[in-house]
């Protein structure tokens, strides 16, 4: 029935363009991205490394084929099909990200997790801003803003698998890491937001101060909480008012609808859509739909959708690979700016171990486990090349590439630094 429902739902998605010459396309796009991202995923994790990262060189291979001659495949980054369902992924990818993230356990992680948090954030910011100036003087001051964002998150999903295996999720190390990922994953949305916004205003011709700036950032935290408060009581009358229907899968529908509606109302109110795809996440807990009328087998949000994000989020991954162009390398500043970014995006982390004021607790193991930056620093990366400032798209290829090679850096980093710390601190 998943699988039903999954086809229904990519057939709504594209019918529009039945009778586009492109259709086509899609067809074959999809066909070769999923079989690509699989691939791919099998050989990071036969390497021992996350299936994102061999998702990611999977695209990065599809998309450089015309190196050898190949052009049959360019189509992948400007269909604009295959873009919107690789959008969807972003969005998907958000929602199951605020599942997995409790407001309650944000609350009781401790003064260090804020502290590491908000370091981890302020830190790698600056460090990326200043690297983007260095490199790129000539450019709008928001391309480096932007630059200096992509920087600011953690991939709490890469840390907690390498703790999980070391069997560290539960030491005060693993507990201050994991409560800090999370809460800077927060703080790096609010920068997303904030700093999406204020492009989006100079780009139309707005002034910009610090009253507009602080206006952003009013409506990005407003946000955050109203949907969090009032989505509560909306989404726990949604399931009360389902529970009465007869019809099958009313977790997915509902759970589904929730995360784009939300987006939707992100959007609206000029925030990206995955900000609202997180809170949806954050408010869908639980308690507003067990003992619903719902079967056992339906009542993890997580296992229901994850057909769809199983579906959706690999096209994301391999069509942000497939957009670095391997030939600006060859331009060795590209290299080299990648290479500060990766410097900037390590100190960056280590540098919000300062903020560890648990006794007894290894700094250096803290800010190693906050390094990664995997699916968030793409995202925000992806989320870039959309946005146009004085009618140019805000990160250029070469500069998406330098963020890509600092995210992949990262992240096959951090699993043998981890590793290799622990075993020094038992």
């Amino acid at each position: 029935m998943k699988k039903v429902i999954i086809l229904f739902f990519i057939f709504l998605f594209c019918s529009s363009s039945a009778g586009n010459k492109d259709f086509s396309e899609v067809l074959l796009g999809l066909s070769v991205i999923l079989v690509a991202a699989k691939i791919g995923g099998h050989f990071a994790a036969k390497l021992s490394q996350p299936e994102v990262l061999g998702e990611l060189i999977a695209g990065v291979f599809l998309g450089n084929l015309i190196l050898f001659g190949f052009n049959g495949l360019a189509f992948l980054t400007q269909n604009e099909i295959i873009l919107g369902l690789s959008e969807i992924g972003i969005i998907l990818l958000l929602f199951e990200v605020g599942l997995e993230t409790s407001v309650s356990e944000m609350k009781q992680v401790g003064l260090s997790s804020f502290l590491v948090a908000v370091l981890g954030v302020i830190a790698p910011f600056f460090l990326g801003t200043w690297c983007s100036m260095f490199f790129a003087p000539n450019a709008d001051p928001m391309v480096h803003y932007f630059v200096g964002a992509t920087l600011t998150a953690t991939s709490v999903g890469i840390t907690a698998r390498v703790l999980k295996d070391l069997n560290k999720i539960s030491s005060s190390e693993g507990k201050i890491i994991l409560g800090a990922a999370v809460i800077d994953d927060v703080l790096g949305l609010l920068i997303l937001a904030v700093v999406t916004a204020v492009i989006e205003t100079k780009s139309e011709g707005g002034e910009l101060n610090i009253a507009n700036i602080l206006q952003h950032a009013g409506i990005a935290i407003g946000f955050l909480l109203v949907a969090i408060i009032a989505g509560r009581y909306v989404v726990s009358a949604a399931f009360q008012l389902a529970s009465k229907l007869k019809s099958k899968n009313l977790l997915l529908v509902i759970a589904a609808s929730s995360c784009f509606l939300l987006s939707y109302l992100a959007s609206l109110v000029g925030l990206a859509p995955i900000v609202g795809a997180f809170t949806a996440g954050l408010i869908l807990e639980p308690v507003h739909y067990k003992g619903k009328g719902l079967s056992e087998q339906e009542q993890e949000v997580n296992e229901v959708i994850a057909p769809l994000v199983g579906l959706l989020v690999p096209v994301f991954f391999v069509i942000m690979g497939a957009k670095v162009d391997l030939a600006v390398f060859a331009n060795t500043s590209i290299l080299a700016f990648a290479s500060a970014l990766c410097v900037a995006a390590i100190v960056g982390k280590q540098l919000c171990s300062l903020g560890v004021v648990t006794k007894g607790v290894d700094r250096a193991a803290v800010g190693l486990g906050m390094i990664p930056r995997g699916e968030v620093g793409l995202i925000f990366a992806g989320i870039g090349t959309t946005l146009k400032l004085h009618n140019q798209v805000l990160i250029d290829s070469a500069t998406f590439a330098a963020v890509v090679i600092m995210v992949m850096v990262t992240t096959m980093a951090t699993p043998p630094l981890i590793k290799w710390r622990f075993s020094k601190i038992n």
